[in-house]
């Protein structure tokens, strides 16, 4: 009986060994995958920018604050495109919301 179960233990320690092998052989196809997935991602080009964004404020309204061209490329939840029609539109209102760096006020001659 104790070589029964000495045999039995045996099996429950091989059976152990080769689980932990196939896990760590299925981790390595994942890390592979991931890392093949991220190279394709860093070879596919950026969508062009929009040509026009409005940079808003923080807070209840959250009114304009700056008005870009796509180049200028400021990031953030703040940030959204909007048409020529409405970057003119926010212009004539208040020529103060021009970015200082890009001047979309002079690209649409507001000025």
């Amino acid at each position: 009986m104790s070589e029964d179960s000495g045999s039995r233990l045996e099996q429950l320690r091989f059976l152990e060994r080769v689980r932990e092998q196939d896990l760590a052989r299925a981790r390595s196809w994942r890390q592979a995958e991931e890392q093949r997935l991220a190279e394709l991602a860093a070879r596919q080009p950026l969508p062009p920018p929009p040509d026009w964004m409005v940079e808003q404020g923080i807070g209840v309204g959250r009114r304009p604050v700056a008005v870009h061209q796509g180049f200028c490329r400021p990031t953030g939840p703040r940030v959204k495109a909007i048409s020529r029609e409405q970057a003119l539109s926010l212009l004539a209102e208040d020529t103060a919301l021009a970015c200082q760096l890009c001047r979309p006020d002079t690209a649409l001659g507001v000025l």
